[in-house]
């Protein structure tokens, strides 16, 4: 039968299990042990994401809003001898009203329910009485003496914006510029003497062509400007 000294002895052995101790250990070895086995990992630190940084290269061909327009109306200017006034479908609510200086070249039934061009976030003017908000835009020869319109494809869709390839033209950094604001920095200005028709007749920028969803925009006027 066992002795007493040796039911304590079993008794203390137990509770040192139950415990996680080993014999003999003083009571603060256990949580000195268990802190170190439950020390939390260190978390991987994870890469930052760079923001986003503008496009330094990214030039202002971006700003100028060109959509895709139907002329549905054409009419001779009554107080201008080289005008026609136009009514223009480009995808929004009303028609724009636009002033045009190709009567010179242009016969009505050459412009009428043709597909075109609009430069749409110029500022509005009145033009000899006729308030005009937009511009056609057209193709010349070198002396001026041929001016034709330039033509989207038959399948570009009424509304879209024009783009040309290798530049920007969705997000925040392609939003066209404001009217005020394209007058003020003079953007067209600026661009013209790159706004020009190749030996086909494609318009380009920088030897890039102008874009719609249906294709390369053209016109009859190879190696000209356009404007």
């Amino acid at each position: 039968m066992p002795t007493a000294l040796e039911l304590v002895d079993a008794a203390i052995a137990e509770s040192e299990g139950r415990l996680g101790l080993a014999p003999g250990a003083p009571i603060g070895a256990s949580k000195k042990q268990n802190n170190n086995k439950k020390q939390p990992k260190k978390q991987q630190q994870q890469p930052k994401k760079q923001a986003a940084t503008k496009n330094e290269n990214q030039p202002d061909i971006c700003k100028l809003e060109f959509k895709v327009g139907v002329i549905t109306k054409v009419w001779d200017h009554p107080n201008a001898d080289k005008l026609y006034c136009e009514e223009i479908d480009v995808g929004e609510e009303e028609p724009r009203k636009i002033a045009s200086g190709l009567r010179p070249y242009l016969k009505k039934e050459d412009m009428e329910g043709k597909l075109v061009l609009v430069l749409c976030n110029l500022k509005a003017r009145k033009m000899l009485g006729f308030p005009s908000h937009g511009m056609v835009l057209c193709a010349s020869n070198a002396d001026h003496s041929e001016v034709r319109l330039v033509n989207p494809p038959v399948d570009a869709k009424i509304g879209e914006r024009v783009t040309i390839p290798d530049f920007v033209f969705e997000g925040e950094e392609a939003e066209p510029f404001g009217e005020n604001k394209l007058g003020k920095k003079k953007v067209l200005d600026k661009l013209a003497p790159y706004l020009v028709t190749n030996k086909y007749g494609v318009p380009e920028f920088l030897g890039r062509p102008f874009m719609t969803s249906g294709g390369v925009c053209t016109s009859p006027i190879p190696d000209g400007t356009v404007s």
